[in-house]
C-alpha cells in the first residue's frame, strides 16, 4: 500500500459539489494507467483500461467526503452551516474544520457552553443547528475571505495506529486507489 498517496488523497478536500482538488489529484494518478480518461457533466471521473478478455468489470468509488456549506455569518463572525452528507451532531463539538473561501481558514466547531445551558438544554441531544464555526476572527475580516456557499471540510491528518491507519474520508478515498 502506498501510504504517502493514501495520506495525500485522504487529506485533499472534496466536499460534495466541490471535488475539483481531489478529482485533479486522482486524474493525475490514474491517467498513466488508463487507455481513456474523461470527466462527465456531473464531474465524475471515468477511467477505462482495455483488457484482452471479453469480460467487462466496473469498479466504482466516490471521491467526495461529507462536509458542510456556509449559510450565514453572524455578528460575531461565527459561521452557520448546513451539512453535505450525514453527520451525527454529537461528534462535532471542538472538531477542527477547514473553510474553503478566498483562502483556506482553520475553524473550530462550537456550540453553547454547558455552563450557560438551561437544565433542559443539558439533557437534550445536540442538533446541527446548535453549532457554529469559530474562525477566531472579527466579522469584517471573516467577510473579506468567506462567503455564503463556501464549502467546509474536516481537518484531520492521517495517522498510523499499530497495523491500521486512520483519517477523515478514508472510507471513500481508499476505494479510488484500487
Amino acid at each position: 500500500m502506498n501510504l504517502a498517496l493514501l495520506k495525500l488523497i485522504c487529506e485533499t478536500p472534496g466536499a460534495p459539489g466541490h471535488e475539483s482538488k481531489v478529482r485533479d489529484l486522482i486524474l493525475k494518478e490514474i491517467k498513466p494507467l488508463c487507455d481513456e480518461v474523461s470527466i462527465d457533466k456531473m464531474g465524475n471521473l471515468i477511467g477505462i483500461k482495455k483488457g484482452q478478455s471479453k469480460m467487462k468489470i466496473m469498479a466504482a468509488a466516490h471521491m467526495d467526503e461529507i462536509g458542510f456549506i456556509v449559510t450565514h455569518i453572524d455578528d460575531k463572525g461565527f459561521l452557520r452551516f448546513h451539512t453535505l452528507g450525514g453527520f451525527d451532531p454529537k461528534t462535532l463539538t471542538a472538531q477542527r474544520v477547514i473553510v474553503h473561501g478566498k483562502e483556506d481558514l482553520i475553524g473550530v466547531m462550537g456550540s453553547k457552553p454547558i455552563h450557560l445551558m438551561s437544565p433542559e438544554e443539558k439533557n437534550k441531544a445536540p442538533q446541527i443547528g446548535d453549532f457554529y464555526i469559530d474562525l477566531g476572527l472579527p466579522k469584517a475580516k471573516v467577510e473579506k475571505i468567506i462567503s455564503i456557499g463556501n464549502p467546509v471540510t474536516r481537518q484531520r491528518e492521517m495517522i498510523e495506529m499499530g497495523n491500521c491507519v486512520n483519517c477523515k474520508s478514508i472510507d471513500n478515498r481508499v476505494s479510488v486507489l484500487f
